[in-house]
């Protein structure tokens, strides 16, 4: 069993922005298990953060921006790569200014940090994702496809080949992840830009502070323009540190192999978003095959119905009183199949949509408990099926608190078969006292 790890002190960095070139300094500090790595700032009386995850993504050009409504930090790839890369689980990375330090251009002044404090092991176990099912994503030439892997460990083939560079070539690169390889092989290797590009962004005030001693500037003929190479294939090897920096928002080590071609952040971004929605299906399976938060017997003292109407069979998640995931188990002995349809028995849409107003029911069920109110149906709006739901399928039903007032509640909902949506509704209830009287 793999453990989680963190560092075991303390650690400081400091820099200029790469793109605005303002200075900035960064304290490393260990976290609790399951923290993953979460950016903060600290702002007067409160602590601004947002934690390194997909979701969190605000598209930039060429770099990584994270984004969580009230705090963003940019430029994070390179000390996302480095903690990927050494295999630290949970940190957290105190900031003072909206973008990290360029330092060098690669993730090696990171990695230095970090390795000093020392990384030490948790008494928690990673939750490795295993990819199951190839993912691919493209854009014009550009490609990446995520492919199931045998092996216990990342790994990763990367090809570029740009014709704005034509000197450069074809630079392919294979890497296996493990901190030592890291170190040995990637961490060096600096961010790049050809030197037509890096002429338009200084002439857009970007980058002014820079020279090609500090940024690896390529000319058309594939070489350094005022600064030398690190490796022979410096380019390719840097892509990679990149992508590891972006594999680092799934929120956990990745089990598979990547093959990409041309990729750059926002086709890594996309990745990312597919594995952390195949990770989340493969964590419900899990959970609903496992010990269910409410079982049958539970579920019968919270909704009124009964058969042939319970259209919930368990529920097997709970994020506070916001969300709910529940498990609906679609057999032929449903009694719905002997008319609907014989020889192609078919769920009735009507009746997954019931099984997701259920659903709702039992989320409303814990904000009222104490209320003395009941939750009963008002309305339903944007309700869309899909897909056919058949006999053996596993209906996974989700639901989200969306606003409760006094008088009315509303939520957001879906059905999901595997990873495949089919069907979305947004239901209102209207909130009565449970005894009229």
């Amino acid at each position: 069993m793999s453990l989680q790890q963190t560092i075991a002190k303390e650690a400081e960095l400091s820099g200029l922005g790469l793109f605005a070139g303002v200075p900035v300094t960064l304290h490393f500090k260990p976290a609790p298990p399951d923290t993953g790595i979460v950016f903060v700032r600290p702002d007067s009386d409160k602590l601004l953060q947002v934690a390194a995850v997909a979701e969190n993504v605000l598209p930039r050009e060429r770099r990584t921006s994270l984004h969580n409504g009230s705090f963003s930090v940019d430029l994070v790839e390179h000390c996302l790569s480095a903690a990927y890369g050494l295999g630290i689980d949970n940190i957290i990375v105190q900031t003072d200014a909206f973008e990290l330090p360029g330092l060098d251009g690669s993730p090696e002044p990171y990695a230095k940090a970090l390795l000093a404090s020392g990384i030490v092991q948790q008494d928690a176990a990673r939750r490795v994702f295993r990819l199951t099912e190839p993912i691919f994503v493209s854009k014009d030439s550009a490609s990446i496809t995520a492919l199931p892997c045998d092996s216990p460990d990342l790994e990763v083939l990367f090809e570029v080949e740009y014709p704005d560079i034509p000197g450069l070539g074809r630079q392919i690169y294979s890497f296996t992840a493990d901190p030592d390889r890291y170190m040995a092989e990637l961490v060096g290797a600096r961010t790049f830009i050809s030197q037509a590009q890096a002429q338009n962004c200084q002439q857009k005030g970007i980058g002014r502070h820079l020279t090609p001693a500090e940024v690896l500037v390529i000319a058309q003929n594939g070489k350094p323009v005022g600064n030398t190479l690190r490796y022979p294939d410096e380019v390719v090897r840097h892509k990679i540190a990149d992508l590891l920096g972006d594999l680092a928002l799934l929120g956990r080590p990745l089990q598979a192999r990547i093959v990409a071609h041309r990729s750059g952040h926002a086709l890594a971004h996309q990745l990312v978003h597919r594995l952390r929605h195949a990770a989340d299906l493969q964590a419900r399976k899990e959970k609903s095959l496992d010990q269910p938060v409410l079982d049958i017997q539970q579920l019968l003292r919270i909704l009124p119905h009964r058969y042939p109407f319970l259209m919930v069979d368990r529920v097997i998640e709970f994020d506070g009183e916001t969300r709910v995931v529940g498990v609906k188990n679609v057999t032929f002995n449903e009694p719905f199949f002997q008319g609907h349809f014989p020889g192609t028995p078919i769920m009735p849409g009507v009746l997954i949509v019931e099984a997701m107003a259920q659903i709702s029911g039992v989320l409303f069920s814990r904000q009222l408990e104490h209320t003395g109110q009941l939750a009963v149906l008002l309305s339903m709006d944007k309700v869309k099926i899909r897909r056919p739901v058949i006999p053996g399928d596993q209906l996974i039903l989700e639901a989200e608190s969306v606003k409760v007032r006094s008088r009315t509640g509303y939520c957001r909902c879906k059905a999901l078969v595997g990873n495949k949506l089919v069907a979305e509704a947004e239901i209102k209830f209207m909130l009565v006292d449970a005894d009229p009287g």
